[in-house]
């Protein structure tokens, strides 16, 4: 059900985005700006396979449009769709490599998104490391997990569980424990670096490839492709895209032809303190677009990926539903803590206690399991059962 004061409220959001991005601080973690290139006037491009392929093949399906394009959907009534609090569960949680330690055709050289570029002699020792296990999650997906030394703290799937991890508080890098672990190669892009840490890293001598870090469902197949060429697995990376938007497709094919777009806003919580309203370019944007509903913080003209949230805010928002991660909601406390938020129990949303957590593990990753973190919330939101996805 539609709010019945949203019209009203909605004429709002533009006065109320004004105030909310002037107070608007970064997170504890929010990457640096993306490097300009350094002085790539004497690069060829062509003399070097790309880390970020910029011809790629179409994967099958992308968006709930061209899902139900292809007779996808399913007839619910979306007066019969669950209120209340959800938890978005996952059938497992561990990695299914598309192959079974593959043989890396070796040296090869990429071209990092930064410019440079990078020779890649020997994989033995990789170090995948990003704000959301994205790297480390298609290292393994590729059958290289074996290969893996150190990780962040969100690769940490049953695999990866004893490998050491080299991220600290607010998941910064420790560049003192990622050299100490004698690396052939270190995978990483701009949401988890400083400029200290980018120098020291490419000061060692160790060859560092820098990924796009973009959270896209159109990024996906470019980000495995980009991983595959760094390590010499490009055969093995285009079965995993392959695989990956079978998997995409199958979970959009159970969003519910009429969803009832329901306005939803993601919420970053941390404790007491920290409160952020995700909106376009965050990722979440992508994953509300793709099940169907509306994505509240770029409904009400929000221009960066995150702000913080004022109770006038979430108010002229008026959304339908909540998605948080799991450990955010704990952090502060629970539901009740969260609803005790200003601005947050006065909306559909609040009044009905819609609010779906998922793994913050998962939510954003946008790896090779995307498919399932899709079907997850399809499920959470709609009540539909999962789909059961392709496993090759």
């Amino acid at each position: 059900m539609r709010h019945p004061a949203r019209s009203t409220l909605r004429a709002l959001s533009a006065v109320v985005l004004l105030g909310l991005a002037a107070a608007c601080a970064p997170l504890p973690y929010e990457p640096p700006a993306t490097p300009e290139a350094t002085a790539t006037e004497d690069v060829e491009p062509a003399a070097a396979p790309s880390a970020e392929p910029t011809e790629t093949t179409a994967p099958l399906c992308t968006t709930l449009e061209e899902s139900r394009a292809a007779g996808g959907g399913s007839d619910v009534d979306p007066a019969s769709f669950p209120t209340g609090p959800t938890t978005a569960a996952f059938s497992g949680d561990a990695i299914h490599p598309i192959a079974e330690s593959p043989a890396p055709q070796l040296p090869v050289t990429v071209q990092s998104v930064d410019g440079r570029e990078v020779e890649v002699t020997d994989v033995s020792r990789i170090i995948p490391v990003d704000l959301y296990g994205t790297l480390g999650e298609i290292v393994y997906s590729l059958g290289l997990g074996d290969n893996v030394v150190g990780r962040d703290l969100p690769t940490g799937f049953p695999e990866a569980a004893d490998v050491p991890v080299v991220t600290g508080a607010g998941h910064a890098l420790d560049v003192e424990a990622i050299l100490g672990l004698d690396p052939s190669v270190i995978l990483t892009d701009a949401t988890i670096l400083t400029d200290d840490v980018r120098s020291q890293l490419e000061q060692s001598g160790v060859p560092v490839v820098y990924l796009d870090e973009s959270r896209t469902l159109d990024g996906v197949d470019d980000r495995i492709r980009a991983v595959a060429t760094a390590l010499g697995v490009p055969a093995e990376g285009e079965a995993l895209v392959e695989r990956t938007d079978r998997q995409i497709c199958a979970a959009l094919d159970a969003v519910p032809t009429e969803t009832g777009t329901p306005r939803v806003a993601f919420l970053y919580l941390r404790g007491a303190n920290i409160k952020m309203l995700f909106g376009p370019g965050s990722g979440a944007d992508d994953l509300v677009r793709a099940i169907g509903a509306e994505d509240a913080g770029t409904a009400i003209g929000l221009t960066q990926e995150y702000a913080p949230v004022t109770s006038e805010a979430i108010i002229s928002a008026a959304p339908d539903a909540y998605l948080v991660m799991t450990d955010g909601l704990a952090s502060m406390g629970g539901l009740d803590a969260m609803m005790a938020i200003p601005g947050l129990a006065q909306t559909p949303a609040g009044e009905s206690q819609r609010v779906v957590d998922m793994d913050g593990s998962r939510l954003l990753t946008f790896g090779p399991r995307t498919g399932a973190t899709i079907a997850s919330l399809v499920e959470a939101f709609y009540g539909v059962p999962a789909p059961e996805l392709p496993a090759s």
